[in-house]
């Protein structure tokens, strides 16, 4: 499949001018460098979820707010045959090249005031050894569709095969990847409180 441009860059970028914030005061608030936010808002690269959450706290936003399409209340349906056609986020596994290591699918992006963020994620093989591990605020849930995973949590690592899930609070060191240097599919469900 082609890669897909996503807007979450420029959607940070709208945010942070219609409430008149510098880039300056972005980075005093998320305790990232400007030059971190300058190449988020250009799209050049998209870090973890967690200096993206610090963004979304620093603009007072979720960071469901960043793959909105709409304001619309009631469910969402997200029928098989549209995953396709759904924008797709790269993530990089934090490397200073910026190689990209997971690809996000989100489910739920017309659903308004969710607290909950539903992904595919495809991960990509990689030979890293050298985890760069995360931590935020909130909770996951992780169930491997396809491949096996390997989970670095704290000072545990945790396997799982095609069926298994985890539930881990992601205020502890994390970090999601394929076993053995292979690729894996896996649902995830992140919650991050407001």
């Amino acid at each position: 499949m082609p890669e897909k441009n996503t807007v979450v860059g420029s959607k940070i970028k709208s945010m942070r001018e219609a409430k008149n914030l510098s880039i300056a005061e972005i980075s005093e608030r998320s305790g990232l460098s400007e030059e971190q936010i300058i190449s988020i808002e250009n799209d050049q690269y998209l870090p973890s979820l967690g200096p993206l959450i610090k963004v979304a706290r620093a603009l007072g936003v979720r960071l469901g707010t960043f793959l909105d399409d709409n304001d619309s209340l009631g469910p969402v349906v997200c029928r098989a045959e549209e995953h396709d056609h759904d924008i797709s986020i790269s993530f990089s596994n934090g490397a200073a090249d910026a190689r990209k290591h997971m690809e996000y699918h989100p489910l739920a992006k017309q659903k308004a005031g969710r607290h909950m963020e539903p992904f595919i994620i495809d991960i990509q093989p990689s030979e890293e050894k050298n985890f760069k591990i995360s931590a935020h605020e909130g909770e996951e849930f992780i169930y491997v569709m396809k491949g096996e995973l390997e989970i670095d949590y704290g000072k545990e690592k945790y396997t799982l095969k095609e069926g298994d899930s985890i539930f881990y609070d992601s205020i502890v060191e994390h970090h999601v990847h394929g076993a053995n240097g292979q690729g894996a599919r896996i649902l995830a469900v992140i919650y991050i409180p407001f």
